[in-house]
């Protein structure tokens, strides 16, 4: 079994206090805060987070699937758009829009589409964020 590990610490009320996330790896240490949240504050948030580990893990797994096609990926290059919204049960994450500019040489635009929606739906991030409804816009310049 693989394990990776992240570190966060709140200080202080929600709308005053201030937070800190650190990666287990130490690639990334940065701060947090309502502002940073739920307005335009500097600092990073959660859901920025998440949307950076979802577009590293579609294009990973892009291009994996892409690999085993036998087509080989000069790039992959992906953005996640991450929406939250007030709902019922209060704010929640209520979409991701990935968008992947691939450069691949020889694949048809047909194959190229579905197995990046394999990949959508099939990546380990996507997986585990199975709830919110995902789109991917997928465009191949090769």
């Amino acid at each position: 079994m693989i394990t990776r590990k992240s570190d966060a610490r709140w200080e202080g009320d929600l709308k005053g206090g201030k937070g800190s996330i650190k990666l287990g790896s130490g690639a990334f240490e940065g701060s947090y805060s309502a502002g940073s949240r739920f307005e335009t504050a500097k600092g990073t948030n959660p859901e920025e987070l998440l949307g950076a580990a979802h577009a590293a893990c579609f294009s990973m797994a892009f291009a994996l699937g892409l690999s085993n096609a036998g087509f080989v990926p000069k790039s992959v290059a992906t953005t996640a758009t991450v929406s939250m919204d007030r709902t019922e049960a209060g704010m929640t994450i209520t979409g991701i829009a990935l968008e992947t500019q691939a450069e691949v040489p020889g694949v048809s635009d047909a194959d190229f589409q579905r197995i990046g929606n394999e990949t959508k739906s099939g990546c380990i991030i996507s997986r585990a964020l199975a709830s919110v409804p995902m789109t991917l816009s997928a465009r191949n310049a090769g």
